[in-house]
């Protein structure tokens, strides 16, 4: 199952971002999903206007492919959550408001999306 996976995400993610793939996607969370999410986090989601186009982080927003989580677990559904929530000033380690959505106009299916790239990243030959 697992060379199955890989071999799904590596035709579908760019050669850079896929390596290790852990034994089994999160429930619900298909390669396409992570696909659309990598569009829209570097598109219409501006997600890599904070965290950069690559999810490593910038002086505003935090890298996304480490194990180190601020707010969450670093779990699929909590990904959702953070996204859907935003994080408050006080709460960011830069001081910065990210804004629910990071203030975009994503639909919820669109954040599920992105929150399965951002989960997949910490899987990626380039983290």
């Amino acid at each position: 199952m697992r060379s199955h996976v890989a071999a799904i995400i590596a035709l579908v993610l760019p050669v850079a971002a896929v390596a290790q793939v852990p034994d089994s996607l999160p429930d619900g969370v298909t390669p396409e999903m992570i696909q659309e999410g990598a569009q829209l986090f570097n598109g219409l989601g501006i997600c890599m206007a904070c965290h950069g186009p690559d999810a490593k982080g910038t002086a505003i927003g935090p890298d996304l492919t480490d194990d180190e989580w601020l707010h969450i677990d670093g779990s699929f559904e909590a990904i959702v959550s953070q996204i859907l929530a935003g994080v408050l000033a006080d709460q960011s380690k830069s001081g910065q408001v990210m804004p629910p959505k990071g203030g975009s106009s994503l639909t919820d299916e669109q954040v599920r999306a992105v929150a399965a790239y951002v989960w997949s990243r910490r899987f990626a030959s380039d983290s």
